[in-house]
């Protein structure tokens, strides 16, 4: 009877494991790959950088805006200027940057025989860096500490801020100066010294000049912080970009006095800020705030409209 052949158990050992190999390898390639792209996946959408801003550069200042508008700021004392004189004026003087793509200014100024005014733009664009803050919320990060800075009322309604008390409440008067009238009684003023009493009230009627502001001094309705129920108080613009607000101050000195008008608004990653002034050498002829608020605003507007295009 022939005899079988001899398989040694080694060998039966090494094919076993062979064959399990080889069908371990087949038969988990595909979800090994599968797991792959799914991880891989997973991380691109989790590392999802922040929106960019809309402008990637920034318009020439000094041609930004119309050359009407800028005569309109700029008025003059009835004399004519020469074409050269004309050019220089309104064509305004480009502010120095190193970036023009990050940031570009300019300004105007025109003398007269009534005082000065100036017309400066500055146009900032912002960029952030951080890939988890995009460049508009920076931009907005920037335009908030303009408007703490400037203490302008929340809520644009024109109310006065808790953080700014006023000039009586944070600075004592001098004794020379009389009792300080904030609704108490006044010790230091003696009974028969009282308004109340021995005293008609025509000593104290405004044409005798008692209780009259001293000249030059900005009345209660030339003033608009003085007012800030009035139209012209400090305040949020709802109207204006992404946000904005304006800032009015009429500043005395000894040179003469200057009311500054600053409008700030935000669109998308860029900032604008322009400031209109006027200066007068008398005292009596104040600024109106009315009417610099009303240019600076016109010209706000416009260089939003021109921003948007």
């Amino acid at each position: 009877m022939p005899r079988k052949p001899f398989v040694p158990a080694a060998a039966l050992a090494v094919a076993a494991a062979l064959t399990a190999g080889l069908a371990s390898c087949s038969g988990d390639s595909s979800p090994d790959g599968d797991a792959a792209d799914a991880k891989g996946g997973g991380t691109a959408t989790s590392s999802q950088a922040a929106e960019p801003g809309r402008y990637q550069t920034l318009p020439e200042a000094c041609g930004l805006p119309s050359r009407s508008v800028i005569r309109g700021m700029l008025p003059g004392d009835g004399q004519a200027l020469s074409s050269a004189d004309a050019k220089k004026i309104y064509g305004g003087q480009a502010d120095i940057t190193y970036d023009t793509d990050r940031r570009v200014g300019c300004h105007w100024t025109r003398e007269t025989t009534a005082g000065t005014r100036h017309l400066s733009l500055d146009i900032q664009r912002v960029v952030s860096y951080d890939s988890t803050v995009s460049d508009d919320d920076k931009a907005q990060g920037i335009y908030d500490k303009k408007e703490l800075a400037a203490q302008i009322p929340s809520g644009g309604d024109g109310s006065p801020s808790p953080a700014t008390p006023s000039p009586s409440a944070s600075k004592p008067k001098d004794k020379g100066e009389g009792p300080v009238t904030n609704g108490a009684a006044d010790k230091s003023v003696p009974a028969d010294k009282s308004p109340s009493k021995g005293t008609d009230a025509k000593d104290k009627s405004p044409s005798d000049g008692v209780g009259k502001a001293p000249s030059g001094s900005p009345s209660q309705s030339s003033d608009p912080s003085a007012d800030p129920s009035g139209s012209t108080a400090p305040r949020v613009l709802d109207d204006l970009g992404d946000a904005a607000f304006l800032n009015d101050k009429l500043v005395t000195a000894d040179s003469g006095v200057h009311r500054d008008v600053t409008v700030v608004f935000r669109t998308s990653n860029v900032i604008v800020q322009l400031t209109y002034d006027q200066w007068s050498t008398d005292k009596s002829m104040l600024p109106d705030s009315q009417e610099l608020q009303d240019k600076a605003r016109s010209l706000a507007t416009e260089l939003s409209d021109s921003l948007s295009e």
